[in-house]
């Protein structure tokens, strides 16, 4: 089994000591990041969230005059609540060929890998740069990467191709999923139990929508539209969030729900709500109203994001299958930051080490060899960069 470098493993350890579960500030962790860099010579420009406690970092090794690839990653993590760890889930435990701790999947080793390999980075670069893309908030919607994507596209020289280093088994992936995800509040009219069809029953008229959203889910399901490449390869429709009611003898006046549509990368979701939305409407308002005029449902948009579709022929995406040695790419239901790359311009491809299977889980790990795999895909990423013209 290959074993990583001193370097980066060291640098596993510094940042899954950070605990950057995105509720809380990342900014130790960027501010360690921004040190490392500035002691290599090289300047970095954060930007920051709207309370300041939470910022994204771009950096710029080479010439900032030309487009220059970028290795980006997220430094938030998913909460352990509730987990049951063996060990410290902050600090790296190495076990079996395996480091143990939040992030270590998830992705801290993609962006301990970039930032090790910095000093390399800096003797390799001349006429093309590699940029570092560390964002926040990336596991609670995509969100923190969209103001650092705002502030490059005013630029007048943007990358011209970006690496995004979630957890693949170091596979190629040119495609994954979008999400649009809704929070439902259905208002309905109390009144004892004994007398409730002279109430709204905020609870059953939830769960007739939600069947709705079930029916939905089946038709695609069976008449799509298909795209063979993905594990599922239909866009999906789930409910994930219920609550509602108070006692079992009153007729509830509220209840919430959340749902989503996992969409493939060409499927409208806003046409998808759209068409259960006019079922709220159409369908189960005009009920509701007939006992009391002020219920009914209002929907929010809990978060968003677009889906990747690179295509096969594209330079990043030849770059990314010779360095790998693959012949081909695989497409993802889960999404990443890279379709808001793609939409902003920049052509993307996620590729970097881990399996997503052990992301979010108690004992979180990622083995060695993967970590290798990663170093020597970069390595060879970066012998492209250097003779790019």
């Amino acid at each position: 089994m290959a074993r990583p470098t001193s370097a980066s493993l060291d640098m596993i350890r510094r940042l899954v000591a950070f605990d950057t579960t995105s509720r809380d500030s990342n900014l130790e962790l960027i501010d360690f990041v921004r040190a490392y860099l500035a002691g290599q010579g090289i300047d970095c420009e954060l930007f920051h969230d709207e309370t300041g406690r939470k910022a994204n970092l771009f950096a710029t090794i080479g010439p900032a005059d030309r487009p220059g690839l970028v290795l980006s990653g997220h430094t938030d993590v998913v909460p352990i609540d509730g987990q049951e760890w063996d060990t410290d889930p902050f600090a790296v435990v190495e076990r079996d060929g395996r480091l143990h701790g939040r992030g270590t999947c998830d992705m801290k080793s993609f962006v301990a890998v970039a930032l090790a390999m910095v000093p390399r980075i800096k003797e390799a670069v001349r006429a093309t740069p590699v940029h570092l893309a560390f964002s926040y908030d990336e596991e609670v919607g995509c969100l923190g990467v969209r103001r650092m994507l705002e502030g490059l596209s005013r630029r007048p020289v943007r990358p011209y191709a970006c690496i995004v280093g979630e957890p693949t088994e170091m596979k190629v992936i040119r495609a994954h999923k979008g999400k649009l995800s809704i929070r439902a509040h259905v208002r309905g009219f109390e009144c004892h139990s004994s007398l409730a069809p002279r109430g709204v029953n905020a609870i059953q008229y939830a769960a007739e929508f939600i069947a709705h959203l079930n029916r939905m889910g089946r038709r695609l399901a069976a008449d799509g539209p298909f795209d063979d490449e993905f594990d599922i390869p239909f866009t999906t429709v789930h409910t994930g969030v219920i609550q509602g009611g108070t006692a079992l003898n009153i007729v509830p006046k509220d209840c919430s729900f959340e749902f989503e549509f996992r969409h493939l990368p060409a499927h409208d979701p806003r046409a998808l709500f759209a068409e259960a939305e006019r079922f709220a409407r159409d369908e189960l308002e005009p009920q509701m109203q007939a006992v009391q005029a002020d219920t009914g449902f209002r929907f929010e948009e809990r978060s968003s994001f677009p889906g990747l579709a690179t295509d096969e022929s594209a330079e990043i995406t030849t770059l990314c299958k010779a360095a790998t040695g693959a012949n081909g790419t695989s497409k993802v239901a889960f999404g990443t930051e890279a379709g808001l790359f793609e939409a902003s311009g920049i052509p993307t491809i996620v590729c970097g080490p881990g399996s997503i299977d052990q992301a979010h889980k108690p004992n979180e790990f990622i083995a060695l060899d993967q970590i290798a795999q990663c170093e020597a895909f970069l390595d060879r990423i970066l012998e492209r960069v250097a003779s790019r013209t």
